[in-house]
């Protein structure tokens, strides 16, 4: 009787298991068919409005407002950071608030992007009501172009008619995925047409992993006499007393134009252990053509270059000539790995 309840319980396990992964799986098809309908919208209806919408703001000297309660809220939070994280300057203002002075945050040079699902949220009417006073330009998100926000905005992002992944299709589920992605789509679009480039996002960007990866090889390489260079004829016997001062593991070679030629690595010493060695020269036993980076080079990139060629150090070169050299540890100390 035991083993029987037992098994049974076992099944029943079995079952709800089963069913979570059912239910995960008709979710997630539910929202990709939500974002599917967005996209081809954007092909249709949409995109007349979307271009608006990225003109007015892109040409706007001022920010933009995203407002929005409820789940909206919480979505259009996210979107305002997008936003401002990508060279559009934004913040999110609560819809309740607004009336209770929050309006103040808001002029004439902005732009608010208010969402709401139904186009009918009552929080709404006071930013509303404020931005047809002021004749501050206003965009709805929305899935409903005839509803109270959608008639009095200047542009109408009507979203599409989709089924929520909720099964009761109460729970903002797939229509809150959408409001996202679009704000997304106009978050980058804006990106790129301001030609916001890695840089400029690692000014807005400075800490963290994030920013140690946006890092350049000019910001943590090291120069001058740090540099670990011998020219061709150099004889091995001072290369590795150098090679062993300056702690890189590596000594590049340079012709006499002072462009780098080649490198020295541990490696190549252990190939060429003879009992002439310290007679040769650099250009003896380096190696051809070695790879390197320029100055403005990613931290990120250098990383995925050394561990991509198994090797701990890489020069910096401007114009053929080295200007510094990047060890793997700076990579470490930094936290881009």
């Amino acid at each position: 009787m035991a083993n029987s309840t037992l098994d049974s319980l076992q099944e029943d396990g079995m079952d709800d298991m089963t069913q979570s992964l059912v239910s995960a799986e008709r979710t997630l098809e539910t929202e990709i068919a939500g974002l599917s309908a967005v996209r081809a919208a954007l092909k249709n209806g949409l995109a007349a409005p979307f271009k608006q919408t990225f003109e007015l703001i892109r040409n706007s000297s001022g920010r933009v407002i995203v407002t929005g309660v409820g789940k909206s809220g919480h979505i259009g939070t996210k979107i305002a950071a997008s936003l401002a994280s990508t060279g559009t300057p934004s913040f999110f203002v609560h819809a309740s608030e607004a009336s209770h002075g929050d309006l103040g945050m808001i002029t004439a040079d902005d732009v608010v992007l208010a969402l709401s699902w139904s186009g009918e949220t009552q929080e709404l009417a006071s930013i509303v009501t404020y931005t047809r006073r002021f004749k501050v330009p206003l965009v709805a998100v929305t899935s409903r172009e005839d509803s109270a926000l959608g008639r009095a905005s200047d542009i109408v992002l009507k979203l599409p008619s989709v089924a929520e992944a909720c099964p009761h299709g109460l729970a903002p589920t797939t229509s809150a995925l959408i409001q996202l992605a679009i704000g997304d789509a106009l978050a980058v679009a804006l990106l790129e047409g301001r030609g916001f480039t890695a840089q400029d996002f690692r000014v807005l960007h400075p800490g963290g992993r994030l920013g140690a990866s946006l890092k350049s090889a000019k910001d943590i390489m090291h120069s001058g006499e740090r540099l670990p260079l011998v020219s061709v004829s150099t004889a091995m016997s001072e290369g590795i007393v150098l090679m062993t001062q300056r702690g890189f593991g590596v000594l590049g070679v340079t012709d006499e134009l002072n462009r780098l030629i080649g490198i020295i690595t541990d490696g190549d010493l252990r190939r060429h252990v003879s009992a002439n060695l310290l007679e040769k020269t650099a250009g003896d036993i380096m190696t051809r053509s070695p790879k390197t980076v320029p100055p403005d080079a990613l931290s990120a990139s250098i990383l995925e270059l050394v561990n991509s060629l198994s090797i701990t150090s890489v020069f910096v070169i401007e114009d053929g000539r080295p200007v510094g050299i990047v060890h793997l540890h700076d990579l470490l100390r930094i936290g881009a790995a």
